[in-house]
């Protein structure tokens, strides 16, 4: 298990559209341990593929109800709307304001290569939204209404 480098807005990785995983190797078994090791590490809540170089499907995130492993995901069902604060691991210090549905539905692959479909509400939903879109070469910054500002973050005493 290790940490990877997170790519950063500018890098050309970050807009490209990635591959379908078509099987699980063991290389695609340390990728997800790496991406869930650097997504704590950075204190991020989800973490796609490519922020670490990799263009495969594959994303994880953990919104502080334990790991969610996504392979080839899409989204199948969104309803209503939230908009609030987001920020990404790739734009470090900034975030904006961004409208997404408040509920999701996903239909993906477990390390095991087995359909499963997943249902998230408020940060969860926005989380489904934001790491796939990465797998198609988007990021939030494009979706921002009005600025993007910086972030203090400070401990908390």
């Amino acid at each position: 298990m290790a940490t990877r480098k997170i790519r950063e807005i500018g890098d050309e990785v970050l807009t490209k559209p990635c591959k379908e995983v078509t099987k699980i190797t063991l290389r695609t078994k340390v990728l997800i341990n790496d991406m869930l090791d650097t997504m704590y590490e950075a204190l991020g809540v989800g973490l796609a593929a490519p922020q670490v170089g990799v263009l495969k499907r594959i994303v994880v995130i953990d919104v502080g109800e334990g790991p969610i492993v996504l392979i080839n995901p899409e989204i199948i069902e969104t309803s209503g709307e939230q908009s609030g604060e987001e920020g990404c691991l790739s734009v470090p210090g900034k975030s904006g304001m961004v409208t997404r549905p408040d509920y999701v539905k996903v239909r993906a692959l477990n390390e095991d290569m087995e359909e499963i479909e997943l249902e998230g509400e408020g940060l969860l939903a926005r989380a489904f939204c934001h790491e796939i879109d990465h797998l198609d070469g988007r990021m939030y910054v494009d979706l921002v209404e009005g600025e993007l500002h910086d972030v203090n973050y400070e401990e908390e005493v």
